[in-house]
């Protein structure tokens, strides 16, 4: 059952969306302690991480992750950069699934959402009951570990959860800490930053009858440190803590008037924080003095206000109207943040969903949006149907018309310190999409417990006034934002899915092409005639339960392919040219097992990234490039083991 663009909560079968789902018990089978290790053998997903700042972005089938929108039960999570690393604040423990739509859903959830969306499901009281669940896990990075503390990956959690006839209440708290990566023989300067996270949740819910309401309120404190080399001459180092506080609150209600007409709203607050502390730290004196350059002592502060209702309304057996409102404020105060902006964005939406025989489903939609800001796009289409061509076999096609407003970060947040300069651009316009996807699904007849089935995707994007990064002044290599590009996205996707008794398997492939045209391809010569770069990726996964022995043994695969981008340089003959600079390719695997030791106690264990990767290799492919020669990108911290014990007592 999927919520995610529903007018109510449905089986994945009938919607009109192509959504994939991450369930609870994939989760728990990765021994993820965050959701990127949850999402990185994903078809279409790649990781990039800014290892001077601690943080990490996704792409999702070849957009970056400015055009992902994060949901956390329908309310958008905030970021103060361009990384969605809002994407590793969510409490793994407290989610029950990830659903995941790709392709604009600018109608539905308005801007951002032009790739995607990633809508994280947080787990729901359902049966009167109370459950204590405790979870430790203990990991390795890579060759580095130090029990409970320092050195490896340290969580433990604790949740409550209680619920009696109508109410319901939970409450849940995590304590992550990863002591970094690599470093010096006196643990500094460290390749990978040591981070430090505690996340708390509460939840208090009322359901009777037509009724179903709740409040939650989602914190997070993280501390990620970056401590100096130290310089001999007089031994004193330059240290750096990034500290991030994050309070989501959400108001959720639905209320059913009969088998016909429903209502549901959001109301939605986040108060968001992120604080740079630079000192000197004096090794004789054993003191810490703060510094006075430029973005070393900073507060940036963003909230977000979000308010939705929608009205579900059955006019017939053959048409449904779903009408909402939609409003976004968005403001933003600190140093580094002109004139303490605010945007407010309002939007009316309509969809129809229309099933004029139980073969045919139509949904088109229509957004109609005003912003304080920029100027939006009158109204925002879109059309997305479902054919029933045989018991087994489905036809999906959809057409949207996408956008993506500039945030306030690229307008006004001016990222100025040793490693970054770039500033806003308060004149941005906002990004446009057109965006066409098909999907072809069959399922297999179930026979003697075994079932099979395939889905062949592909899609077609096409993007204006894509907003990037683009050099402002040669002479301080300071960077800014622009309106700047013209870009393509293209590919297809092959997803087949194999279960018998014990045993379920994964096979997936994609081939994704990106095309771009910068502002400035006139000022060089193109040496090459492709229109398209393309990559392509493949993953696995292998799952069998042993019953005997009550476990469950897990292996997941991916191959990211390499791939290609243009970049500037000079030939021979010293003439600017664009040139194909390639991210060396990569295969990740782990390998988990899930054992029931009784009815309170089970264990999980393995190893990840088996082949032990860490670096890869990103160079120009034309050997007389005299600009950006080479250099590498961070993929992870190295082959890693884990244990993890798992707790719960459960009262009736």
């Amino acid at each position: 059952v999927i919520v995610t663009g529903q007018y109510k909560p449905q089986t994945l079968k009938k919607s009109v969306y192509q959504v994939r789902i991450i369930n609870n018990e994939r989760i728990r089978q990765s021994g993820a302690t965050n959701l990127q290790q949850v999402l990185n053998n994903q078809i279409g997903f790649r990781f990039s991480s800014d290892n001077t700042l601690g943080t990490s972005d996704v792409q999702l089938m070849g957009m970056s992750g400015r055009n992902v929108k994060i949901l956390l039960d329908g309310v958008p999570m905030v970021d103060r950069g361009d990384t969605r690393e809002s994407l590793n604040q969510i409490d793994v423990n407290s989610i029950e699934r990830i659903e995941i739509v790709e392709g604009p859903m600018s109608v539905s959830y308005g801007s951002d959402a032009l790739a995607g969306v990633i809508n994280i499901i947080t787990k729901k009281l359902t049966k009167d009951n109370l459950s204590i669940t405790a979870r430790v896990q203990e990991e390795t990075a890579g060759s580095e570990y130090h029990a409970f503390n320092y050195k490896g990956v340290h969580q433990q959690n604790l949740t409550i959860n209680y619920k009696k006839n109508s109410w319901g209440f939970a409450a849940g708290g995590t304590h992550n800490d990863f002591g970094g990566f690599g470093g010096d023989t006196y643990g500094r300067d460290k390749d990978w930053l040591p981070k430090e996270q505690w996340m708390g949740n509460t939840k208090i819910s009322y359901a009777k009858g037509p009724l179903n309401v709740y409040y939650r309120i989602d914190g997070l404190n993280e501390d990620i440190n970056s401590r100096g080399e130290i310089n001999y001459r007089n031994n004193k180092a330059i240290d750096q803590q990034y500290i991030t506080d994050r309070f989501t609150h959400q108001l959720q209600g639905a209320y059913t008037f009969s088998s016909r007409l429903q209502i549901a709203t959001i109301l939605g607050y986040t108060d968001y924080k992120r604080k740079t502390r630079t000192t000197v730290h004096d090794f004789e004196k054993d003191t810490d003095e703060l510094t006075a350059g430029e973005g070393e002592q900073d507060l940036s502060k963003f909230n977000s206000l979000v308010f939705r209702t929608t009205l579900q309304y059955k006019l017939s057996n053959k048409i449904s109207l779903q009408p909402g409102i939609d409003i976004n404020r968005e403001a933003a105060s600190g140093e580094r943040i002109l004139a303490n902006p605010v945007i407010t964005d309002y939007a009316a939406f309509i969809s129809a969903e229309i099933t004029p025989t139980s073969k045919i489903s139509i949904r088109p939609g229509l957004r109609f949006i005003k912003n304080s800001v920029y100027d939006a796009p009158p109204v925002i289409p879109s059309i997305n149907t479902k054919f029933v061509l045989s018991k087994q076999l489905d036809l999906r096609v959809a057409y949207a018309y996408g956008f993506r407003s500039p945030a306030l970060r690229e307008l006004y947040f001016h990222f100025v310190d040793a490693n970054h300069n770039i500033v806003g651009n308060p004149d941005l316009k906002a990004e446009n999409s057109n965006s066409f996807n098909a999907s072809l699904n069959w399922n297999a007849k179930p026979q003697n417990n075994i079932s099979y089935g395939v889905s062949l995707g592909g899609f077609y994007n096409e993007f204006n006034n894509q907003i990037d990064f683009a050099l402002a002044s040669a002479a301080s290599n300071q960077y800014t934002y622009f309106n700047v590009n013209k870009a393509k996205t293209t590919g297809v996707t092959l997803e087949n899915r194999f279960s018998q008794k014990n045993l379920d398997a994964t096979l997936g492939l994609s081939y994704i092409g990106f095309y771009r045209k910068l502002y400035d391809d006139k000022d060089y010569i193109k040496e090459d005639t492709k229109d398209f770069l393309w990559s392509p990726e493949l993953n696995a996964s292998v799952s069998y339960l042993v019953t005997a022995i009550k476990t469950k043994f897990n292996l997941f695969y991916k191959l990211t392919g390499k791939k290609p981008q243009y970049v500037t340089g000079k030939n021979a003959a010293s003439q600017s040219v664009l040139l194909i600079a390639e991210t060396d390719a990569y295969h990740l695997a782990d390998f988990t097992l899930n054992t029931t030791v009784n009815k309170y106690v089970a264990v999980t264990a393995g190893v990840k990234n088996i082949f032990d990767v860490t670096d890869i290799n990103n160079n120009a492919a034309n050997s007389g490039s005299i600009h950006n020669a080479g250099s590498t990108v961070a993929i992870g911290y190295g082959r890693s083991y884990f244990i993890g014990l798992n707790l719960q007592w459960n009262k009736k």
